[in-house]
């Protein structure tokens, strides 16, 4: 007997499956949904993607001036230099000194926020309150107004010759400067934790109205008070919520602008560099030397880095305590 018979008597080797094929109705259901996410994929491109590719690309280069003679004059071109932004930056004192202040900044608070929006959602999430409705969006209607409109707000009363707050403070003994150095950073933090608490609170209620109401019924059953279900219960069950609403306040404060941007229109204290997202936007506009947009980029770059490394850090902390 040949090997072709005794193949040929031997059960035929198995094919692969098949794929099954799509029908009409499942390949016009899919270009359908690519058609409906087209415009959202385009815009994405256009403000978000292009953006940081030319920023990468504009980091290289810095203007210089070429031609021109004794006496001056010349043009302004870019010119490609390498990584030297990048080593400017890194070697920058006030550009360090901008992020030491916005890690005292986010380490401040960051915290008092999430602390401040996780007690408003879980009060709201009782059955204490009355009315959640209005109370829902009362917390969190400092969101709905824009930031910069909120420093605005936010630096009259901070100014001691026309603020309620202040003269209120000093009629009852209380002196205070919330432009003094020692001060204007909590008068900024407070700026953000007034706007940004009520966003905060409604990712923490969305995980509270998340969680069955069968693990309350059966912890009363069992005896547990108030107290003892909001520890046991409901903190444990918005670890997630906590973790996003962190990593979102910590890539949010990192590049924190617009409270000293508007701050420092009354205090003269407040630097061109206090922060590295005025000293990018400066250096941009030509006030701080290097200038121009390669400079700017590398430092927006930089900065975007330090955020990333951060956010991984708390993650990787987060889920090493939660084990």
């Amino acid at each position: 007997m040949t090997a072709s018979t005794t193949h040929a008597k031997g059960k035929a080797p198995r094919r692969a499956a098949a794929k099954p094929k799509r029908s009409g109705a499942q390949k016009r259901e899919n270009r359908t949904g690519w058609a409906f996410m087209a415009p959202f994929a385009v815009l994405f491109a256009f403000v978000f993607i292009l953006p940081i590719i030319w920023a990468i690309y504009s980091s290289f280069f810095r203007q210089v001036t070429e031609g021109g003679g004794a006496y001056g004059g010349g043009e302004l071109v870019n010119k490609f230099v390498g990584f030297q932004n990048f080593q400017y930056v890194i070697t920058s004192g006030n550009f360090w000194s901008g992020v030491g202040r916005v890690l005292v900044y986010t380490l401040i608070q960051v915290p008092i926020m999430i602390i401040a929006a996780l007690a408003l959602a879980i009060v709201i999430d009782s059955f204490v309150v009355k009315h959640v409705t209005g109370f829902r969006l009362g917390y969190f209607l400092p969101y709905a107004i824009p930031g910069v409109v909120a420093s605005i707000i936010w630096v009259y009363l901070y100014n001691g010759q026309i603020s309620p707050i202040v003269k209120g403070l000093a009629a009852i003994g209380i002196n205070v400067d919330f432009f003094s150095s020692n001060i204007v950073l909590g008068s900024m933090a407070n700026i953000t934790t007034w706007t940004f608490t009520g966003y905060n609170m409604l990712i923490f209620l969305a995980a509270l109205q998340a969680i069955p109401h069968d693990l309350y019924e059966a912890a009363r059953i069992d005896g547990a008070n108030g107290w003892q279900i909001a520890t046991k219960i409901k903190l444990p069950n918005v670890r997630g919520a906590a973790l996003l609403a962190m990593l979102l306040s910590i890539v949010g404060t990192i590049q924190l602008f617009n409270e000293p941007q508007i701050m420092s229109t009354a205090d003269p204290g407040i630097s061109k560099a206090y922060t590295p997202m005025m000293m990018a936007m400066n250096t941009s506009q030509g006030t701080i030397t290097p200038s121009g947009d390669g400079p700017a980029s590398a430092i927006a770059i930089v900065m975007a880095l330090i955020a990333g490394v951060l956010a991984v850090l708390y993650t990787l902390v987060e889920r090493k305590v939660n084990e």
